[in-house]
């Protein structure tokens, strides 16, 4: 009997969108720490589409297309959504990015609901936010605070 989702995949997977996706594999490699899981490739040294992953987390990448509207932020000119990556080691993952040239929107900092995040741009203006569970917080503490 067929898994769904099939093996190696978590229920929800988001699908984002790159003007040039080889370059945005090689960066998001180098800058996020994301390893190659597939990638389909087309004539002309470019790609159709990628999976990359990074623990038990996995994201696809597509190109631009225009005529589904399927666009990059940088291209929109404004985005929809944002990403929240759980990593292992806040501090070392944000100077790996900020060096590799990640555009640095909020550095590393203690949340009230127990995550240590920092949050940046990609080369293509994707929001990434990054995050390392430091500490539970119960439910209730966080409704206390909020008030």
């Amino acid at each position: 009997m067929l898994e769904n989702p099939p093996a190696g995949m978590p229920r929800i997977t988001p699908y984002i969108y790159y003007s040039d996706m080889v370059k945005a594999i090689a960066w998001l490699t180098k800058a996020f720490g994301f390893r190659k899981k597939l990638i389909l490739p087309i004539p002309g040294g470019k790609a159709m589409h990628a999976e990359m992953e990074i623990k038990n987390g996995v994201i696809m990448l597509g190109p631009n297309d225009m005529d589904n509207n399927n666009l990059s932020p940088g291209v929109l000119k404004g985005r929809s959504q944002s990403l929240y990556v759980y990593i292992d080691d806040i501090y070392g993952h944000f100077k790996n990015a900020k060096a590799a040239g990640a555009k640095i929107i909020a550095e590393p900092s203690d949340m009230i609901w127990g995550d240590m995040t920092y949050s940046a741009f990609d080369l293509e203006d994707h929001l990434w936010t990054f995050a390392e569970h430091v500490r539970d917080v119960a439910p209730e503490d966080l409704i206390r605070f909020r008030k």
